[in-house]
């Protein structure tokens, strides 16, 4: 390919709209390099709640999920070692460890809590969590993020990490809001000056709204009303100021994109959060004006994936609602739930391309139609169940195991290992073979997607996901001079396939797959 000669690749697409329903018609992409959409933070994992364990395993196992999910580094055939994630999220834990059974959450759930019971700080908690903040730096990684499932078990109203017995109300003593601020400011500067990391953001509650409570025995959490939340994160935002403390303070973490907009499952108090947060005529819990707090809205896409008109419905009035106040989106969390059926539902672990496809494609709406700035999955490591990257086999008796990666991973690896922070996504336009424009971002969620991206050295990103069975032909053309060619990489249900280098490529996309188009 010459330096002068504009790449572009033959595609077949069925379009989503109506127009085209009928039948497949033939689609050339167009990438607007001045059509700037939004602008790209990270891609990430988290911690939660495999690393308390894999991070005391042997060191060579410890690399190896290491290397996987954070490397940006390539082996001597050009294959991306890891998938490069480029943001890492840490759970503070609350206690629930220490409270053994009594704690009534499973086991495998339980978190450490740096906070000992006569108000002492034990910096030997959470070890295994902390190696894994370790890892991802020495890997690249330089953008962190804390996040809560509960307070630490001294000041929530049940002595509890869960919220057994209790209501939808945040489980905290009324006396301790302040003691939970100093906490969270305490537990930053620790892991600063103990692990020299600097968490850039912290989330103060995690899915606090919803039809959920967080029941037990499962795992640590606290619903809370947006009052409740209003006041945590101004008392954390006050003892942040008087500290000099530049951690930013992000809301809320939603359980569900429709509880951003209105009052789904929920009463009006856990609600509406994006317009009681940032609405300045929401008195009680405005805190748009905070200086810690930026213009950002943090939430997870649970539920909201199937069927497809709600995949491309909800992000859509959500992007429009957050439009309206000025504010930027994180996905913040996400796995396979009960109710994405066309996968079977989140039981049973997956290593092929029908959870990655999947999975994929809610990545490509969250960026493309809610104009996420971020997109982070739930669990790095996970077990028998859908909610994990890599798939850990423990050995309970050795205090040891070994991890195995996925088709799952390397689909997130073909837009966080290529798409870096400060990219910016580029709108797409597609026309057909009659000369008709096809609006932005409108093609088959069972077949052809396709997003553009321009990385801060000028490099050009394209992935395209092929949904459907079948192989697609695939043009689209960048109106830039300075690209000399394409490096291909694809993640497909071909073994080894896993973003492996392509050397040839035939003008067709392959079936089940996800190619990313890299200039040079």
């Amino acid at each position: 390919m010459n330096v002068n000669i504009l790449i572009s690749f033959a595609i077949v697409a069925s379009l989503a709209v109506e127009a085209f329903a009928e039948k497949q018609v033939p689609l050339h992409f167009t990438v607007s390099p001045d059509s700037v959409c939004q602008t790209i933070d990270n891609f990430g994992a988290s911690d939660a709640w495999s690393m308390r364990f894999l991070g005391k395993w042997s060191e060579e196992q410890q690399k190896q999920a290491a290397d996987w999910l954070f490397s940006c580094e390539m082996d001597e055939q050009g294959k991306p070692k890891g998938i490069g994630l480029s943001l890492w999220r840490f759970n503070l834990g609350a206690g629930s460890v220490e409270q053994g059974d009594s704690s009534q959450i499973n086991y495998g759930t339980r978190t450490e809590c740096f906070l000992a019971p006569d108000g002492s700080y034990d910096w030997n908690k959470q070890q295994g969590q902390r190696n894994f903040l370790r890892l991802a730096k020495e890997r690249g990684v330089d953008q962190f993020l804390a996040f809560l499932n509960s307070p630490p078990v001294y000041f929530t109203q049940n002595g509890l990490a869960t919220n057994t017995g209790r209501g939808g109300t945040l489980n905290l003593k009324e006396n301790c809001y302040d003691d939970y601020a100093c906490f969270l400011a305490d537990a930053v500067e620790g892991v600063k000056k103990h692990d020299g990391i600097a968490f850039d953001y912290l989330c103060v509650v995690n899915e606090p709204d919803g039809h959920w409570n967080w029941i037990g025995p499962k795992q640590e959490g606290t619903p809370a009303t947006n009052r409740e939340i209003a006041r945590v994160v101004r008392e954390t935002s006050k003892e942040f100021q008087r500290r000099g403390i530049s951690t930013k303070l992000l809301v809320n973490e939603s359980s569900d994109y429709r509880c951003m907009l209105g009052d789904y499952m929920s009463g009006w108090e856990r609600g509406y959060s994006i317009s009681s947060f940032f609405a300045p005529d929401s008195a009680d819990t405005y805190i748009g004006n905070l200086p810690n707090v930026p213009r950002l809205m943090a939430g997870h896409s649970y539920w909201t994936n199937t069927p497809l008109d709600n995949l491309r419905g909800f992000r859509v009035q959500l992007r429009n609602s957050l439009d309206k106040f000025g504010l930027r989106f994180w996905q913040t969390e996400t796995c396979i739930m009960s109710n994405d059926e066309e996968i079977g539902g989140g039981h049973g672990f997956d290593f092929s391309m029908k959870t990655a496809l999947y999975v994929a494609r809610i990545i490509h709406c969250d960026l493309v139609y809610a104009n996420a700035s971020a997109w982070q999955w739930w669990r790095s490591v996970g077990g028998d169940y859908k909610d994990g990257l890599l798939r850990a086999y423990p050995q309970p008796e050795a205090d040891d195991g070994y991890v195995a990666d996925s088709k799952l991973l390397w689909a997130l690896g073909n837009f966080s290992r290529f798409i870096r922070p400060g990219a910016v996504r580029l709108a797409v336009m597609a026309c057909d073979g009659n000369g008709r424009n096809v609006p932005e971002g409108e093609t088959d969620l069972t077949g052809v997607m396709v997003s553009a991206y321009r990385n801060a050295d000028g490099g050009y990103v394209v992935v395209a996901i092929n949904y459907s069975s079948e192989s697609r032909n695939f043009d689209f053309q960048v109106p830039d001079k300075s690209i000399s060619g394409w490096k291909l990489y694809r993640t497909s249900d071909a073994e080894g396939e896993d973003l492996a280098p392509v050397d040839t490529f035939d003008g067709m996309l392959s079936p089940r797959s996800i190619t990313t188009f890299v200039s040079f």
